[in-house]
């Protein structure tokens, strides 16, 4: 029997899925998912929302929802009608198109929302990248477990957190592993730029939405400032997320007096050459992880925002690096201390103090491991396949 030939209420169409992906990193976790699925079910075929990364890997996207990426509780009320919009066109062209199963990536805002209007249809709920329930709206559990066939999580904490409270879940580790793919060595990506290979290297990652450039690469820039005036040996790499134009940097990038050049296409070569960075808080902390590199995490949102998610935040740290690890391994500068001064003072404690350094590649070394061996995607896609072999 075909594995993808069950019968749903709303009698699916075989061998089809839907996913859903918002953000730059749904959207890369989201393709690799569906290649792997592919090379496992080369019958499947795939629609849904996604951004360019899922349309590639022959997902057939009805709305590109990357586009929309914005964070903060108030900011997202902005764009209501459109994600509006998008979410009533995904409902009916679920009822047209009969899935065998929805998969919902990250994204919770929308996607949790999503699953139970799913739920109600009939149509099977696998949800990939677990929300932050453990940070935040523990009582989210309880809606999981009602809404949601299967969870597939990518931290080991947070298999042993939902089982302890009855929802299906298969850890599967982090697709990063296997997305992090070096190309180039240091010395010739830091040529290719235009920058010297024997000269310390530090890497701003200002995030992947344009609010974040606006709001955090200004200090991380005052930081890199500070920094060169003190020591003209260091020079500077702007690292820019692939979902965003070049022409959104253009004005940081002149009458700038120190060695500034920015990374557009080769982003995790970009991060290689580094020796430490500037991170905007998110998945590129993991990232900058994966390849142990030092950092320094950055966050800035609009003070109503902040002080929402300071009063309902349970866990003591806002970079996932240290949620990972459970404890403060990596120094964080929020808010009022994401400025050019804090920024820079916490790089030179790093640099500065070799054994800090040294202290530090090892906890990310710790990270590293913590996130599961490469093949994350597969195994995903795997866990995926049993599930609906099960409910078949």
């Amino acid at each position: 029997m075909d594995i993808l030939s069950s019968h749903t209420p709303l009698e699916p169409t075989p061998k089809h899925l839907m996913i859903v992906a918002g953000e730059v990193s749904g959207d890369n976790h989201g393709a690799a998912l569906v290649k792997a699925l592919q090379q496992l079910h080369p019958a499947l075929t795939f629609s849904g929302l996604g951004g360019p990364k899922m349309q590639a890997a022959g997902v057939d996207t009805d709305e590109d929802l990357t586009r929309f990426a914005v964070v903060g509780f108030f900011e997202i009320i902005k764009h209501y009608r459109e994600f509006h919009r998008c979410f009533e066109s995904f409902l009916h062209n679920v009822s047209q198109r009969k899935p065998a199963a929805v998969i919902l990536v990250d994204y919770p805002g929308f996607n949790l929302r999503l699953a139970a209007r799913l739920k109600k249809m009939g149509v099977p709920v696998i949800y990939y990248i677990s929300p932050q329930v453990w940070a935040w709206k523990e009582n989210r559990v309880n809606f999981i477990k009602k809404n949601v066939d299967l969870m597939m999580v990518l931290f080991d904490f947070e298999k042993k957190f939902y089982a302890d409270r009855g929802v299906e879940v298969d850890f599967v580790g982090h697709p990063l592993a296997d997305e992090i793919q070096i190309t180039s060595t240091r010395e010739e990506t830091l040529t290719k730029a235009g920058l010297s290979a024997d000269k310390f290297t530090i890497g701003l990652l200002p995030g992947s939405r344009q609010k974040e450039i606006e709001s955090l690469l200004p200090p991380m820039l005052d930081a890199a400032k500070i920094m060169h005036t003190q020591d003209p040996r260091f020079q500077f790499l702007i690292l820019k997320a692939s979902n965003l134009a070049p022409e959104l940097f253009k004005n940081f990038l002149t009458q700038k007096s120190f060695p500034l050049k920015l990374i557009d296409g080769h982003f995790h070569d970009g991060l290689n050459a580094c020796d430490i960075c500037m991170v905007a808080s998110g998945t590129a902390t993991l990232e900058t992880a994966l390849l142990l590199k030092p950092m320094v995490i950055v966050y800035k949102t609009s003070f109503l925002t902040f002080t929402l998610a300071k009063a309902l935040i349970k866990i003591p740290y806002i970079g996932l690096v240290n949620v990972v690890a459970g404890k403060k391994i990596v120094p964080e500068c929020i808010q009022d201390n994401a400025n050019g001064s804090a920024i820079a003072a916490e790089l030179k404690k790093i640099y500065q103090n070799p054994s800090e350094f040294d202290t530090m590649c090892a906890n990310l070394e710790k990270v590293k491991i913590s996130l599961g061996a490469s093949g994350a995607s597969k195994r995903a896609a795997e866990s995926i396949l049993r599930f609906l072999q099960h409910t078949s």
